[in-house]
């Protein structure tokens, strides 16, 4: 979502079907390949934060005005561990991620009431998906997909993968009424990840 025509035609077409517009979850993103940053490629840099922080910028600018006519509204941004500690292979995602937390951050006392980061753990690490994997088609190739994120995901302190709905909850209850008043706050989803982070160990 990083073109904004397409984005206020989102917006506006959920408002129509719904009547209102009372959460935000910014949730699309890429993870830009791996390269050090002398390595990478200037259309995959643009491309990454053209689709991780200028999209949740969008999304935001577009759905703010009708979160703000709600008595009670969220956005829920979608972070990443790689936005807080960083990794020498990812200079794009990293970049765009923690443009994503520091956003939040500017973002409560000006805006939506409560806005949240939720950071899962890196690209590769933790949360098993579809895309994250991705999506080898014959089997062995996903099991060689599996087994490499098996072993990245060891490194962390709680020792496996998290499963995508152990995010989804954490995201529902930053948008529910029980997180009425958290705002501004980034919440990490990520095994341990950010505590003791141990990559390359």
């Amino acid at each position: 979502m990083a073109e904004a025509e397409q984005v206020t035609a989102l917006v506006n077409g959920a408002v129509a079907d719904f009547g209102q517009l009372d959460v935000l979850v910014n949730d699309a993103g890429i993870s830009g390949g791996s390269r050090r940053l002398h390595e990478l490629d200037i259309d995959a840099w643009d491309r990454t934060i053209a689709v991780n922080l200028r999209g949740t910028f969008l999304c935001a600018r577009a759905a703010i005005p009708h979160l703000l006519r709600r008595p009670r509204s969220a956005m829920v941004n979608i972070a990443s561990t790689y936005g807080i500690i960083g990794a020498p292979m990812a200079p794009s995602y990293c970049a765009s991620k923690g443009g994503i937390v520091n956003l939040t951050d500017s973002w409560p006392s000006t805006t939506v009431p409560t806005v949240f980061a939720s950071t899962p753990s890196a690209p590769g690490t933790s949360t098993r998906t579809w895309a994250a994997e991705g999506h080898p088609c014959l089997p062995a190739e996903r099991a060689a997909a599996q087994a490499r994120r098996e072993a990245n995901a060891a490194l962390q302190p709680i020792g496996r993968q998290a499963q995508a709905r152990e995010v989804a909850r954490v995201a529902t209850f930053l948008a529910s009424d029980e997180a009425s008043f958290m705002t501004g706050s980034i919440v990490t989803v990520d095994g341990g990840c950010t505590a003791t982070f141990r990559h390359g160990s």
